[in-house]
């Protein structure tokens, strides 16, 4: 079986978002830290060379995949920030009706910049996740 290559490191998350060129998107990225660590209760680690991951929890699917994946995370790409919000979002259609101005992919929210977002229902959000995914495939593995 192939080796995930999203796995965690040991890269500096601080370092990682000084690097972020526009001051907004550094900036929005620090709040998304602050609300993704109170949501999880975990510390951000990077994963991988680009994505900032909070807590993880082991996965194996019915085809004999298996897995670790953070709890949450995010990526600030050149035009949006990636949430990624596991395992997507069919359950939680109140709160993304709430959550203002945003396109969605399987496990991904896409948000240009924090403004158009309500915090309040993001951390929910996150929140809501975080607890499902304990729920389904345990305890978290490295808070």
């Amino acid at each position: 079986m192939a080796e995930l290559k999203t796995r965690t490191t040991s890269a500096s998350v601080v370092a990682f978002l000084m690097r972020i060129d526009d001051e907004a998107r550094r900036e929005d990225c620090r709040t998304l830290v602050r609300v993704m660590k109170r949501a999880t209760g975990a510390r951000p680690r990077m994963w991988g060379p680009s994505m900032v991951g909070f807590g993880s929890y082991h996965y194996r699917y019915a085809s004999g995949h298996e897995g670790d994946c953070f709890l949450a995370g995010f990526a600030p790409r050149k035009r949006e920030l990636t949430l990624y919000i596991m395992p997507g979002f069919d359950r939680y259609k109140t709160l993304l009706a709430r959550l203002g101005k945003y396109r969605a992919g399987k496990a991904c929210l896409y948000v240009r910049r924090l403004a158009d977002v309500d915090l309040v229902m993001l951390e929910k959000l996150v929140t809501a996740s975080v607890k499902h995914v304990k729920q389904v495939y345990g305890a978290d593995r490295s808070t």
